[in-house]
């Protein structure tokens, strides 16, 4: 506990535990999305794998985790930020930073709140059923939450799902930028191979955009349905 709080007291050491945690977030993200893609393998699918995750045993303690360590990556990225503006003169700051910097760099932190607010958002949405509470009452033929009807319902009004498609993008654009820091953090830059991990990065960000934008726009076209 000592070294970890040694740890935190430096920039460095924030640093690289914000790397971390923010590893351990796109881990969960890639997880999470496959499991919502069985939607397009049906109702079954769907259903047989939420019944699933709603009674694994560690489901709750799955959760407080992640929680918890999205809430640290927030901490630490607002305590980092507030250090560097004040670190920085401000003629350096003004010229300088915004000479260089890119407008997703620049507003990395805000980007992380909003995404933190649509988190709370699809929580109370589809996991504790606060939003459009009627869904939550659909079973299915042998009693289970019918989560493919839910989530096809839930989709098929247009505002509910254009707000998961501009909270995708708010995504992708944090991802992007996330990812390169977490290389940067970790001393994997090197100006030979740099545009390639910057590319890597846009990649890998786009396509956890698409997997899970894919999921609203294939239900408000049609293509998903009951």
């Amino acid at each position: 506990m000592n070294r970890l709080v040694g740890l935190l007291s430096t920039s460095i050491g924030q640093k690289l535990v914000l790397a971390v945690s923010g590893l351990a977030l796109v881990g969960f993200l890639v997880v999470h999305m496959l499991g919502n893609l069985t939607i397009f393998q049906g109702p079954e699918a769907m259903n047989g794998y939420a019944a699933w995750l709603k009674g694994h045993p560690l489901l709750w303690a799955a959760r407080a985790g992640l929680i918890s360590l999205f809430l640290i990556h927030i901490a630490l990225a607002i305590s980092l930020a507030w250090s560097n503006r004040k670190s920085r003169p401000i003629g350096y700051y003004h010229v300088r930073v915004n000479q260089e910097a890119t407008i997703v760099s620049r507003y990395v932190v805000l980007t992380g709140l909003l995404v933190l607010c649509f988190l709370v958002y699809h929580i109370l949405h589809f996991t504790l059923g606060v939003i459009q509470p009627e869904h939550s009452l659909f079973l299915t033929a042998n009693g289970r939450h019918d989560v493919y009807k839910m989530v096809v319902l839930s989709f098929q009004v247009p505002i509910v799902a254009l707000s998961y498609l501009v909270a995708m993008v708010v995504l992708g654009l944090h991802l992007a930028h996330g990812l390169g820091s977490l290389f940067q953090t970790f001393g994997l830059f090197h100006e030979t191979y740099t545009g390639l991990i910057r590319l890597g990065c846009i990649v890998a960000a786009s396509l956890i955009v698409i997997g899970n934008a894919s999921i609203p726009l294939a239900i408000w076209l049609g293509l998903i349905s009951l």
